[in-house]
């Protein structure tokens, strides 16, 4: 389930399938030029880095994200035929590739209001439904995610931290558990082992980063 995606760094994930997918592009260490998509969950620096989604996107690029950013993505010269602006709760299909937003929010801590409307998304790929959380923190909503692979924020402050992400992944069961957001600016590599060892055994935890 996880062969040809790669974790880069932070919260980029990339998708090389037979389309070429990423998840908030952030610290990309080449000039890829090969995006067929690019989600973003939400406006944040190190979600949404015009810097980034330069070196990756390449002509008719198609690019997903929340209304508070779609200025931003036209000033990067993405045409709006090319621009995906989502809500949270709904579904949708870009490129055949059918997408549902999970809201993405802080339930006690400010960094990521609900009322902001920022997302996760569940991407369904080849029969395969991958859960990207976004920054949050456990909610009604992503307690009720089904997926069949889940990549979670596990660095605390600003998101869940690993005990609380492991309890995310024991209650929602997916298949495959992947920890993401840590390593660069809050988290370690020792949180990703933390939550692998309290993720329930039944359930394959896959450390990427």
């Amino acid at each position: 389930m996880l062969e040809n995606i790669d974790v880069l760094c932070h919260s980029c994930i990339k998708f090389n399938m037979e389309k070429i997918i990423y998840i908030d592009p952030f610290k990309v260490k080449k000039e890829y030029k090969d995006a067929d998509i690019i989600f973003i969950t939400h406006s944040h620096y190190d979600h949404f880095s015009a810097k980034d989604i330069d070196r990756v996107k390449k002509e008719n690029t198609k690019i997903v994200l929340t209304k508070d950013i779609e200025k931003d993505a036209i000033k990067l010269g993405f045409e709006k035929e090319n621009i995906l602006v989502v809500e949270p709760n709904q579904s949708y299909t870009i490129e055949n590739i059918k997408i549902k937003t999970i809201p993405a929010y802080n339930t006690n801590k400010g960094f990521h209001p609900k009322s902001n409307n920022w997302v996760g998304y569940i991407i369904y790929i080849n029969g395969i439904s991958y859960y990207i959380a976004g920054d949050t923190d456990i909610t009604e909503e992503n307690k009720n995610v089904k997926c069949d692979v889940a990549f979670v924020p596990i660095g605390g402050t600003f998101t869940m931290n690993y005990k609380e992400s492991a309890e995310l992944i024991n209650e929602i069961k997916p298949k495959v558990a992947v920890p993401i957001h840590y390593g660069e600016i809050v988290g370690t590599k020792e949180d990703s082992e933390r939550f692998k060892n309290l993720v329930d055994k039944s359930i394959r935890c896959e450390i990427l980063l």
